[in-house]
Order: structure tokens, then sequence, then C-alpha cells
């Protein structure tokens, strides 16, 4: 736009002022015309092409019949008329080459014509010039400007990246992270002191979560304790069958109620993260033929049966006690609510391990899966088997600890549970 605004400018100043010199040779020849005739007019074209202190002079006159009588162009220009001045190019006498002239056309009272003009070929070679120059400083400025905006660009990365990693670090499981500090005072070195203070308060909170869980763990875990061996006294004096049976329910359900409290202490610390210092290379083939074998007696009472599609050793670093829990969650999800066949495999999935888990019972529709993960979400056809809703909602916090996903399908009939760790 600077340009085109540049190139408009400069074009009508130098056609106005060739203009205005081509206009005041054809006044001082009008002049010698009106004093001397065409012989004046004549001897004025004449001694103004001998001026040399004007080079870019254009005059031509020529009789009625079109004979040229002076003037340093061999033949009046077919493309101009007489009247308003006019941009041409056109050869003059001794020239090689054309020439860009700004010239006016008169016809005199006697049928001879007057043609007077300016040469601006230098001129405008000059504004083309100018224009590859500014081109040439836009290109340049251009690159500058996209050098200084990448090395800016650069810069605002590199002190980014600090924060950013240790970001991604804390979300990994590495709480003791900081983001290091160069001790400017900056915009990015107040942006690392809050990260860094809202990181320790994470792990202060972290901390207390973790104290909190273990004391309520242990504080209930004692009177639940003494109220079993309370029940397992009132069962051995019970004289009627009647009371053994009252005692015998009491007793499921405080096994229910300590399996529910673990279950939510387990979901809770591995929502807070604890638990990522005790991952180690796991063999997740082996971890599932033994989950495999420990549940075939039950599956077997039940009816069912379970299958471990063959697979090489997958090796993956993970939480083996934790992974082992999730697993065996989903396996007695299907032994309870499936039919069929349950089968178990691995997919390897080059940056990550996908542990799957198929049965063929009812499965669970599409708009309840979300549900089904949340904590203590059951399902109505569930409410006759035993359990909290926790389940599910253990593996996905066991998933997410690790970094992973847990995605619920349709098996056509059944369900599909994939359980996707990072290696």
């Amino acid at each position: 736009m600077t340009l085109l605004t540049v190139r408009t400018v400069t074009e009508t100043r130098l056609t106005a002022s060739a203009t205005d010199e081509a206009q005041r040779l054809r006044a001082t020849l009008l002049e010698a015309w009106a004093s001397g005739g065409v012989a004046g007019l004549r001897k004025g074209a004449e001694a103004r092409l001998d001026r040399s202190d004007r080079p870019q002079s254009v005059v031509l006159v020529s009789a009625r019949d079109g004979v040229t009588l002076a003037g340093n162009v061999g033949a009046w220009p077919p493309n101009v008329t007489p009247g308003p001045p006019a941009t041409i190019e056109l050869f003059r006498i001794r020239r090689d080459r054309p020439e860009s002239m700004r010239v006016i056309g008169t016809v005199l009272p006697d049928g001879t014509r007057l043609l007077t003009g300016h040469v601006i070929e230098g001129e405008r070679a000059f504004v083309g010039a100018m224009e590859m120059a500014m081109v040439a400083a836009m290109l340049v400025a251009l690159v500058l400007a996209g050098l200084a905006g990448w090395v800016a660009a650069q810069i605002i990365a590199r002190r980014l990246r600090r924060t950013v990693d240790t970001v991604a670090a804390v979300a990994g499981g590495d709480l003791d992270r900081r983001v290091p500090l160069e001790g400017g005072g900056d915009a990015f070195e107040d942006l690392g002191r809050s990260v860094n203070a809202m990181l320790d308060r994470i792990a202060s909170l972290v901390g207390e979560l973790k104290m909190a869980t273990d004391a309520l763990a242990h504080d209930l875990r004692s009177p639940l304790t003494r109220l079993r061996a309370t029940l397992e006294r009132a069962l051995a004096a019970a004289d009627s069958e009647d009371a053994r049976v009252a005692v015998l329910r009491g007793m499921e359900e405080g096994e229910r109620l300590l399996s529910m409290l673990d279950t939510a202490l387990r979901i809770t610390r591995a929502e807070a993260g604890i638990g990522r210092d005790a991952f180690t290379s796991t063999d997740l083939t082996e971890l599932l033929a033994d989950l495999a074998d420990l549940f075939e007696p039950l599956a077997e009472d039940r009816g069912l049966a379970i299958a471990v599609t063959p697979s090489a050793a997958v090796i993956a670093t993970v939480h083996r006690e934790m992974i082992g829990q999730a697993v065996s969650n989903l396996v007695d999800n299907a032994l309870k609510y499936g039919a069929g066949t349950i089968r178990l495999s691995i997919e390897d999935e080059g940056g990550g391990v996908a542990i799957i888990v198929r049965d063929d019972g009812p499965g669970i529709p599409a708009d309840r899966r979300v549900a089904a993960l949340q904590r203590f979400g059951r399902l109505d056809p569930s409410r006759h088997e035993s359990g909290a809703g926790l389940g599910l909602s253990l593996v996905a916090a066991v998933a997410r600890l690790h970094g992973g996903t847990i995605e619920l399908a349709d098996n056509h009939p059944g369900l599909i549970v994939r359980l996707t760790v990072p290696r």
C-alpha cells in the first residue's frame, strides 16, 4: 500500500512537471509565430533545440500537408490529437530507442501543426529505480522483522520451556520438581516463582492428604477389626441357628465395609498421585496369566470360563499391585455381571499397552458408561450383587495414576473394558 501511494504521488508530480514544461515551450513558440509567422515559428523551434540547457525538449513544426518544417521528431505521431496533453513513447531524431515524453498538440489558424513536449524517460527510470529500492528495502525489512520475530519466539519458548517441563514432570508424578529461576525480575521469573509457590502448596496438600488417609485407615480399621472379633465371639456363643445367621450377616457387612474403606482410600491415594514412586518394570503378560489362574476356580463355580489370549512378554513400568487390583476388579465385575467366556488379552500399541477384558453379558448402555466410572456408580441390574460401585472407579483412578485411560465399549454382546497405560 505504501509503495502504491508513493508511486501514484511520484507519477502525478512527474506528469504535472512535464506538462508545465510542454505548456511553457508551447507558449514561447506561439509568441514566435505571432510575431514572425511560420518563419518565426521555425526559427524559434530551431533556437530552442540548439539550447544545451533544454536537452529534454520535444518540438515538431509541420505544414498543413504534413511536411516537417522544423523539430527533433521525424513525423507527427498518429496517436496525438490537438488539445489535451498526452504521454507517449516516441523516437527523437538521432536517438536509437523510443523515449517516454509528455506532449501537447496544437493546430494554428493557417493549418500549421505544432507539437511541444518534455522527455520524462530519465525521471521514469529514476522512479523505477526508487521503486526497486523501496521493494528491496521492504523485503529486507520483512526478512529482518521475521528474523526478529523468530528470535523473540525462540527466547520466549526457551524461557517458557522450563515452566512447561516442570509442569509436565509434576503431572507425571514428580512433585519435588520446581521451575529453575535465574534471579531476574521479568515476567518469566514472576511466572516461575508463582508456579513454584503453587507447586509447594500442592505438595503440602498431597502430604497432608497422605497423612490423613493413613490416619483414617488406621483409625477405622481398628474398630472394624474389634467389631469382627466381637462378632466372632458372639458367633461362638450363639445358641440358635437364627442367631448364628444374624451374626454371620453382621460379619459379612463388616467385611464389606472394610473392603469399601480400603477401596475408597486406594482411589483417593491414586487420584492424588501417591504411589508413583513404587512403579517397577512388570511383565503384564505374566501378571494377566496369574490373575486368570487365581479367578479360574471362581469362574468354574459360576459356570463361566476364563481364557487368556497368548502373547509375547509385554514389559511396562507400572505399579504392579495397583494394576493387578484394577484388572482383578474388571475380572470380578465380568464374573458377577457377564456371561459365557471372559477373555483377557494384551495389545502392544507402541507407546502404550492395552489390557482388555471382554465378556458376553448384557454389557453397559452407552448412556450409562460415564456413571459406571463414577464413585458408588451402580447400575440398576447390578443391585442384586454385593458391592459398593467402586470397582470401575478404582480402575479409572489407576489409569489416571499411570497417565493412561479406561474405555468401555460394546462387545456385541457383552462389554469390552480397555485399560491403556503408557510403557
